[in-house]
C-alpha cells in the first residue's frame, strides 16, 4: 500500500514525500520592489522536509497584485531575491515550485503603482473589502481587458515563468482557484464576455488552458502545474455547475504531460468532481481536500485509497516546519496563530518549534 512517506517520481524530480506545503499568503515582501527577504528564505528552508513546498502567490506583473506586500517575479531584483530562497531550501534537500498568482478584480489601486487599475475578464466588481496600507477598501470595478490585451497577460505569465526557472525554482504552478484572473475567466458570474474567451464552459475554460500550454511550451510540461477549485466561492465567484467547464480544461490538458493538477476542494460536494477529473487527468493528483477544519493526519488515507497522489496542507505546515515528521508520529501539533498570518515581523513565521525544540520546552 502507497503511504504519504513513500517517495514518487514528479516528472523526473524525485520527491522523498507525498505531502506538500500548500500556497500561502503571508504579506512580508519587503524587499526592494516587492521582493522575499533573508526571513522568506529560512521561513521556506525551515519546511524542506516537505516533499514539495508551493509558494506563496507571486505576481507575474504589476497589475496582478491582490494584497500588501505580497512578492513578484516580474523585475531581475526579484528574480535574484528569490534565488537566495530557492537555494536555500535546496541546500536543506527540498523541492520547490513558484505559484504565479494574478489577482485579476481581487485588489485595489492603492495597492498598484502609477495609474494602473485593477483588471478582469469582464467589468464586474467583487463584493466586500481589500486591506491596504491606507486601510480596508471596496473593491473597485475592474477594467475589462481587450483582446490584445488578454494575449499581453497570457504573456506575462510565461515571462513569470521564465523567471521563475531563472531564480532555481523546480517548477511553477499556476493559481487558478480561490477567485483570481484565472478563474475569473473560468466563472460565469464573473466571465460575460462574448469573444472567444467567453460565452461558454469551453470558451470560459481557454484562457486557463492557453495561460498552461504557454507556460508548458516555455519550461517544459514537467514544470508546470495548474491549481483549480471548482466551484469554490471565495472571493465572490460563483459557479453553480461547474463539471462542464473544469472537465473541458481538464481534458484540454491532460495530453500536455503537466506535472500536476492541484485540486482545493471548496466543500465534501466536489469530492465526486475530483474523482472525475482524477480519471480525465492522468497524471499527478495533489489535493488540499475538503475537511471540517484544517487538513490533519485523518487524510492521509485519501493517499492510501488512492484519491491522490499527494496531500498538500495549508495552516498545518505555517505552524509545524517539520510537519511530515509529525504526520508519520501522530503530533502533537504546534497551533497556528491566525493574528501573525499576513504581514508583521518574524512572530508567528519563524519562531514555532520543531518537534525536538517543542518536547524540550515542554
Amino acid at each position: 500500500m502507497t503511504t504519504a512517506f513513500d517517495p514518487i517520481d514528479l516528472s523526473g524530480l524525485r520527491l522523498s514525500n507525498r505531502i506538500a506545503m500548500a500556497p500561502m499568503t503571508r504579506s512580508r515582501a519587503y524587499g526592494p520592489g516587492n521582493s522575499p527577504t533573508a526571513s522568506t528564505a529560512e521561513y521556506y528552508a525551515q519546511r524542506a522536509t516537505a516533499g514539495l513546498i508551493i509558494t506563496e502567490g507571486i505576481q507575474p506583473a504589476e497589475v496582478g497584485q491582490g494584497y500588501p506586500d505580497t512578492p513578484g517575479l516580474h523585475s531581475e531584483e526579484q528574480v535574484a531575491a528569490w534565488r537566495t530562497v530557492t537555494d536555500a531550501v535546496h541546500a536543506r534537500g527540498g523541492r520547490i515550485f513558484a505559484q504565479l498568482m494574478h489577482a485579476g478584480r481581487i485588489g485595489h489601486p492603492d495597492l498598484l503603482p502609477g495609474d494602473l487599475h485593477n483588471v478582469a475578464p469582464s467589468p464586474v466588481a467583487a463584493a466586500g473589502q481589500v486591506y491596504t496600507h491606507n486601510g480596508p477598501q471596496a473593491f473597485v470595478t475592474p477594467r475589462e481587458l481587450t483582446g490584445d490585451e488578454v494575449l499581453e497577460t497570457i504573456g506575462a505569465f510565461v515571462s513569470a515563468a521564465r523567471n521563475a526557472v531563472a531564480a532555481g525554482f523546480d517548477g511553477v504552478e499556476l493559481h487558478g482557484a480561490n477567485g483570481y484572473l484565472i478563474q475569473q475567466f473560468l466563472a460565469p458570474n464573473t466571465n460575460l464576455r462574448t469573444d472567444r474567451w467567453g460565452g461558454s464552459d469551453e470558451a470560459r475554460a481557454r484562457f486557463a488552458a492557453e495561460v498552461v500550454k504557454a507556460v508548458a511550451a516555455e519550461i517544459g510540461a514537467g514544470r508546470t502545474a495548474l491549481r483549480i477549485s471548482p466551484g469554490n466561492p471565495y472571493n465572490d465567484v460563483f459557479e453553480p455547475a461547474p463539471e462542464a467547464t473544469y472537465t473541458a480544461l481538464v481534458r484540454e490538458l491532460a495530453p500536455l504531460g503537466l506535472a500536476y493538477l492541484h485540486i482545493l476542494e471548496g466543500g465534501p460536494e466536489i469530492r465526486e468532481l475530483t474523482l472525475t477529473l482524477r480519471k480525465l487527468f492522468e497524471g499527478t493528483i495533489v489535493l488540499n481536500a475538503a475537511t471540517s477544519g484544517p487538513t490533519g493526519p485523518d487524510e492521509l488515507r485519501l493517499i492510501e485509497d488512492g484519491t491522490t497522489d499527494l496531500l498538500s496542507y495549508g495552516a498545518l505546515f505555517l505552524a509545524n516546519p517539520d510537519l511530515p515528521r509529525r504526520l508519520r508520529a501522530g503530533g502533537p501539533f504546534n497551533a497556528p496563530d491566525p493574528a501573525s498570518f499576513f504581514g508583521g515581523d518574524d512572530r508567528g513565521y519563524l519562531d514555532y518549534p520543531a518537534l525536538d525544540a517543542a518536547a524540550t520546552v515542554g
